[in-house]
């Protein structure tokens, strides 16, 4: 299969790009940056993104690209591939995030309309709007916070602050449901050969603090837990922020040979590999 991963340099396109690589696809990846191997595409450039898949003609288009304080990026570029796939009549798989809700008590099912409190989970709902009146069989997968190797936003943040190379602290009252980077690859290509569309929530297992994530991360990269400066969001004093975000992920579950496995489990195998 001709697949082409949008923001194939960050951590998730990368390992999509790696999976399907190996899997015996004929990849084609982009960046915003240099990276050997990677296509340079600006999203936000209608033409230059009509320019690319017109050329790859890709049959699988995977959307990771973001950037949490562009709107642009995350809305309009995402609208841009989109319509650049549909222009081809690839099949495409658009990531979208938790940061699309509020948060509440009770978990969120796949087909909950967006409540996003933020710029960039208003952007991102944005995005997921533009791509399903664009493409209504495309498949949108909402996730959480990615954790892996060291390439994870999350693992650099939680190092950083143990080691106290950066200021700051982990929130214990912000409950989200973090992920292996690779396992959620592995079913975004799933999903991409399944007759899948619409919203599908894949995220851990677990309901976990943003502190108790940092304490893991930590000991899995043998630096002591209690290191990890944390606080209450309140404490931190960022303003009103979505405090419990919890997807609930039987769907995927059900449909997928995947296993989402517990971030514990899959840290501790990060570090050993």
């Amino acid at each position: 299969m001709r697949t082409l991963v949008v923001g194939a340099s960050g951590h998730l396109g990368g390992e999509v790009a790696r999976l399907a690589s190996a899997a015996g696809d004929d990849v084609t990846g982009t960046t915003t940056t240099p990276a050997t191997g990677w296509s340079p595409l600006d999203i936000t450039d209608r033409a230059a993104v009509h320019t690319l898949i017109s050329s790859v003609r890709p049959e699988l288009i995977v959307n990771t690209a973001y950037r949490a304080d562009s709107w642009t990026t995350c809305a309009d570029g995402a609208a841009n591939v989109a319509t650049a796939a549909s222009t081809v009549g690839a099949r495409l798989v658009h990531v979208s995030t938790d940061a699309v809700h509020a948060g509440r008590p009770s978990p969120y099912g796949d087909d909950e309309p967006p409540t996003p409190v933020s710029f960039y989970g208003a952007a991102k709902a944005a995005a997921e709007t533009a791509v399903r009146a664009i493409d209504p069989d495309a498949v949108l997968v909402r996730t959480s916070l990615i954790v892996g190797d060291e390439r994870s936003k999350q693992v650099q943040l939680a190092l950083a602050l143990a080691t106290g190379r950066t200021r700051g602290a982990l929130f214990t009252d912000e409950y989200r449901c973090p992920i292996d980077a690779t396992d959620l690859a592995a079913a975004i290509l799933e999903l991409a050969t399944s007759g899948y569309a619409g919203i599908i929530n894949v995220a851990g297992p677990e309901r976990m603090s943003r502190a108790d994530l940092g304490r893991l991360v930590a000991a899995a990269h043998n630096v002591d837990p209690a290191a990890v400066p944390t606080c209450t969001a309140a404490e931190g004093g960022l303003g009103p922020r979505p405090a419990n975000v919890v997807l609930d992920s039987s769907r995927a579950t059900t449909l997928l040979r995947t296993p989402l496995r517990p971030v514990a489990d899959a840290l501790s195998k990060s570090c050993v590999d």
